[in-house]
């Protein structure tokens, strides 16, 4: 055979190896018990977010940064840890300081919102609704996992995050 079809036959071998492994670790993800892992994020309201901010850095030594140019743009730290039954594998928790003028925390009125990371998040969206509760209709995904966003009992909105990978 020329090394042409030599080539091509690997790639493609290359290519269904991977989409195999990449369907066993979705299907594992799928049958994992759905369930909260730990905090993802702690987010919260405040009158003068900037200045707090300031406090926060200048008494606790948590440097904040701005998560974007708009006025209502949150400041946030994510403190960095490995996972306790796989160290090789990373994680984060957010802190996060957003204006009160802020609506990433609508429709709820309450001035914070926990971050929860979670497996399995489209069974953990199943049990909610048998439960009655309304979750978000939108699921996000970006570079770091799927986002979702439900109400609790109280009227406290929650963030859940499936972490890509984790």
């Amino acid at each position: 055979m020329n090394s042409h079809l030599w080539i091509c036959a690997l790639i493609a071998l290359s290519f269904a190896s991977g989409m195999a492994v990449e369907s066993v670790r979705a299907s594992k993800a799928d049958s994992a018990p759905a369930r909260v892992t730990g905090i993802g994020g702690v987010f919260f309201k405040a009158h003068e977010p900037q200045k707090l901010s300031e406090w926060y850095k200048q008494y606790l030594g948590i440097q904040l940064q701005a998560a974007g140019n708009s006025p209502t743009s949150p400041s946030f730290a994510a403190f960095d840890w490995l996972e306790k039954d796989d160290p090789k594998k990373e994680g984060s928790t957010a802190f996060a300081i957003f204006s009160d003028q802020s609506k990433y925390f609508a429709p709820s009125s309450s001035q914070f919102m926990i971050n929860f990371r979670v497996v399995n998040l489209g069974q953990i969206l199943d049990n909610l609704k048998k439960a009655g509760a309304t979750p978000d209709a939108k699921i996000e995904s970006d570079a770091n996992g799927r986002f979702t966003w439900v109400m609790d009992p109280e009227g406290n909105k929650i963030e859940l995050w499936e972490a890509i990978g984790k």
